[in-house]
């Protein structure tokens, strides 16, 4: 459970004993169980919605899948976290999606360990630091990007279907059909691996420039575009660029 279902749930919590103090307290309300009719009836009445409040809070907080998060509106590290994570439990893409999250933690810390090395070897104003910071600002687009078609695809994903198409044990449906239904969903994958896969390549890059970037004892701006690793990134991203247009 992350930090914001653990404040959510404490907010609950709170909330149901404070209303608990402000209606059954001498010193608030003081509606007593036990004294008149009407008085016990509010009373036995508050402290049941309080514990239907609390169970149904905390099993809505713990235990229920709460609805993917719509791509458009996924706009942080945290929002990206949130919408995988909502399709960890489909057993087809688990694996697939264990490595998305473990790609996403990567390249954050990458990107940060890069601007480190930038910070402590050149000036912010200087035309190497611009350089450098524009084309990694580029690959995490690129990488971002790749994530987000991902999602989309995850979105529509039926692991029903796909699971019956794999088995096949419909004899309803010709062949053609079953066959074209497999190519269907084969895509499917085959683009969220796809897709998987160029991140990994984006981040075995990053690695190459981080080490190219922590040899270097001086470096002239004109230098920069005939390091590998930059012709290697630029490379990657017109490839891409061209594969999703």
């Amino acid at each position: 459970m992350n930090i914001t279902k653990y404040i959510k749930l404490m907010g609950l919590i709170i909330s149901v004993v404070v209303v608990n103090i402000l209606v059954l307290s001498p010193g608030f309300i003081g509606v007593k169980i036990g004294g008149s009719p009407l008085e016990t009836a509010v009373g036995v009445t508050v402290l049941f919605a309080s514990v239907l409040v609390l169970l149904y809070g905390s099993y809505a907080l713990l235990f229920k899948t709460p609805a993917a998060l719509p791509v458009k509106q996924i706009k942080t590290y945290e929002d990206y976290v949130e919408a995988l994570t909502h399709y960890r439990k489909v057993k087809v893409l688990e694996s697939d999606i264990t490595l998305a999250l473990r790609q996403l933690e990567r390249i954050r810390k990458k990107k940060d360990t890069l601007l480190e090395i930038l910070n402590q070897r050149f000036e912010s104003t200087e035309l190497s630091y611009i350089k450098f910071t524009s084309v990694t600002q580029e690959v995490e687009k690129l990488f971002y990007l790749n994530l987000r078609s991902v999602l989309n695809r995850l979105h529509v994903f039926d692991e029903a279907e796909y699971e019956s198409v794999i088995v096949q044990k419909s004899t309803q449906l010709s062949p053609k059909i079953l066959q074209e239904r497999t190519i269907v969903y084969n895509e499917y994958m085959n683009f969220i691996k796809n897709s998987l896969s160029t991140n990994e390549e984006i981040l075995l890059k990053l690695d190459k420039l981080i080490l190219e970037i922590s040899r270097l004892d001086s470096l002239e701006p004109g230098d920069i575009e005939a390091m590998p690793c930059m012709q290697e990134i630029d490379s990657l991203i017109k490839q891409t660029k061209h594969y999703k247009q």
